[in-house]
Parts: C-alpha cells; structure tokens; sequence
C-alpha cells in the first residue's frame, strides 16, 4: 500500500508548477539542439547535460527528459526535411517523410510516433476526421464524425 502513497506523492511533485516549467523548457532547448543534423536525443543530452547542473534532483532529471523528447521531435524535423536522420529511430522517417515532402505533403510525418506518450490525446481528433471523411461505412460515422468535428484540431 505504501507504493501507491509513494507513487501519488511522486506525481504531486512532478506536477508543480516549476517542473513543468523545466520539462516545457527541456522540450524547448532539445528541438533547438536536436534539429541539428546527426545530433540524436542522447547526444542532446549530453550536450545540455551542463544546463541542468544548478537544478534540483528532481527539476534536472524531469529537465532530462524533456531534452529527450525534444531531441526526438527535432532528429524527425531533419530527417524530414533534409534526409539526415540523427539517430536510427528516423531512418522509416526519413525515407518516407523526405518523399512526402518533395511531393508537398511534408505535414503528416511529422505527427507523433507509436511511441509517444500522449498517442491517444492526439489520435483521437484524427480517428475522428477519417469517420467524417467516410473512409469507414459504418452507419454510425457520419453522425459521430458531424458532431464531433467541432471539438478537432484545424488541420
């Protein structure tokens, strides 16, 4: 019983107002940095590794993976964009995502992976535009899909 006391306090703490501060700010600087060609996420962090060295524990390790993520999002810009992948995560990204760019639809590759933390809080609105475009015939989909568009995000 004890580790779910000790796993609530750990999501208290991580859900402070400044250490979501460090992970926004994480995220920041590991787009910036990771959008270089060849640089991975964990070269990223390594290259920030100094940033973080007036941090506290906490802030500096949630900082971390901020950096990590961000180094992921930026090694897909690259691969995308100028067929470099940074790290061997982007390589399907690069072969397919530098294609599609070329051909003017450069802004599918870059939604999320499989692997992303929030794949169902992104999905769903696109779930929800294919049911309004009719790739399924399902009878309930026009209408789910009408009355749902309103809440999807414009893309």
């Amino acid at each position: 019983m004890d580790s779910f006391v000790f796993l609530g306090q750990g999501f208290l703490v991580a859900l402070e107002p400044s250490k979501l501060l460090f992970a926004a700010v994480g995220v920041l600087l590991g787009t910036a940095v990771g959008v270089l060609p060849g640089i991975g996420p964990a070269l990223t962090v390594a290259l920030l590794l100094p940033v973080t060295f007036k941090l506290d524990p906490t802030g500096s390790l949630i900082m971390f993976a901020g950096i990590y993520y961000g180094g992921m999002y930026g090694g897909s810009t690259t691969a995308i964009l100028i067929n470099a992948p940074g790290e061997s995560a982007s390589v399907a990204t690069a072969i397919e995502g530098n294609k599609m760019a070329k051909a003017g639809r450069g802004g599918p590759p870059w939604q999320p992976p499989p692997s992303a933390p929030s794949l169902r809080a992104r999905s769903q609105p696109s779930v929800l535009r294919s049911w309004r475009r009719g790739w399924w015939n399902w009878p309930s989909t026009s209408a789910l899909g009408t009355t749902s568009l309103p809440w999807c995000s414009p893309s």
